[in-house]
C-alpha cells in the first residue's frame, strides 16, 4: 500500500489530556521520576531529569500544536509529544509493559507514560519557545480568521490537505480532523491551496474551527490507542462523516466514501460532494 492512514492524538485528543491533567496536577511537586525507556527521552539523561524535577511543582499545563507543555516553579517546561501511540494515564491500576515513565507527585498521584510503538517524546527544556518556534498559528484562537487562512495559504502550490497537514502552517491538525474538515467545507483534498476562492476559505476556516470544538467537546476520537487520562474512550469518531470509513455511504449524497494518497496520507472523501474541480 503507497499511503496510511494511522492515526495519532491531534489537537482535540491534547486539548482533552491537558484538561484532565489540570486540576490533579497543577499546583503540586514531582516526587519520583522513574524512566523505564530512555528512548523516549531528548536532550537530557534519566539521572539528570530526576534531579532537576523532584521538588519543582507544576505552575500550569498548556498545549501548543500537539505538545504538552507543562510549566514548571523553576522556569522550566517539561516537554511532551505522543506521537503515533503515546497516552498519558493517571494512576494506572498496574503498569503495562508498554508504559515507559512513570512520575510522582506529592498528592499521591501517579502519571504513567505510556507508548506502544516507542515514538514519543520527553524533553526539559528551558524555554518551550524552542520547541514550539516553528508550529504555525493555533486554529481555535481568535486571531484564526478567514483572512489569515487566506494569508496561509495563497502561497501554498500544494494539495489543500497537505497544507493543512503542515505543523508550520497551522498548528494541530492531523489527519482525521483534516479529512472533516475538507468534507464539512466540500472541498476535494487534492485541490491547490492557493486555488482555493475567498468563500471557500471562508467556508473552510468556520469547519476547522467547529470540526475541532465538536471533537472536544466529545474528548477525542479513540480510533487507536487513545484514551484518556482517566482512561475512558473519547467519542469524536462517532461524529464523524468521512474520516475512516472508506466504502460506508456518504451522509450527504449516499455515494460510497473513497480513500486516495494525499503526500503518503491516506485521506478520506466524498467524490460527489467534494469535486476536484471547483
Amino acid at each position: 500500500m503507497s499511503y496510511t492512514s494511522s492515526t495519532m492524538p491531534e489537537l482535540p485528543e491534547v486539548e482533552t489530556i491537558k484538561h484532565e491533567l489540570s486540576p490533579q496536577i497543577v499546583g503540586r511537586s514531582f516526587t519520583s521520576v522513574i524512566v523505564f525507556d530512555c528512548k523516549i527521552m531528548s536532550g537530557i539523561s534519566t539521572a539528570e531529569l530526576r534531579r532537576q524535577l523532584i521538588g519543582q511543582a507544576v505552575c500550569g499545563i498548556a498545549r501548543r500544536g500537539k505538545y504538552l507543555l507543562f510549566n514548571l516553579s523553576g522556569g522550566q517546561s517539561l516537554v511532551m509529544h505522543l506521537r503515533m501511540t503515546g497516552t498519558l494515564l493517571l494512576n494506572p491500576e498496574a503498569l503495562d509493559r508498554h508504559v515507559r515513565a512513570v512520575f510522582g507527585f506529592s498528592n499521591g498521584v501517579q502519571l504513567a507514560f505510556q507508548d506502544q510503538r516507542r515514538l514519543g517524546l520527553i524533553r526539559l527544556v528551558e524555554d518551550a519557545e524552542a520547541v514550539t518556534a516553528k508550529l504555525g498559528p493555533e486554529p481555535l484562537d481568535q486571531s484564526f480568521t478567514p483572512r489569515l487562512l487566506a494569508e496561509l495559504l495563497k502561497k501554498r502550490h500544494i494539495p489543500v490537505k497537505a497544507a493543512l497537514l503542515d505543523q508550520s502552517i497551522i498548528a494541530g491538525i492531523g489527519n482525521m480532523y483534516a479529512d472533516e474538515a475538507l468534507f464539512a467545507a466540500r472541498i476535494h483534498p487534492l485541490r491547490k491551496a492557493d486555488a482555493l476562492s475567498t468563500r471557500e476559505i471562508a467556508t473552510l476556516c468556520h469547519a476547522i474551527r467547529h470540526i475541532l470544538r465538536t471533537a472536544i467537546a466529545a474528548e477525542g476520537a479513540s480510533v487507536n490507542t487513545y484514551v484518556t487520562p482517566q482512561g475512558h474512550l473519547g467519542s469524536a469518531q462517532f461524529h464523524f462523516k468521512v474520516a475512516h470509513k472508506l466504502g460506508d455511504p456518504c451522509p450527504g449524497c449516499g455515494r460510497p466514501i473513497m480513500r486516495i494518497p494525499v503526500r503518503g496520507r491516506g485521506s478520506y472523501f466524498c467524490p460527489c460532494c467534494q469535486p476536484i474541480t471547483s
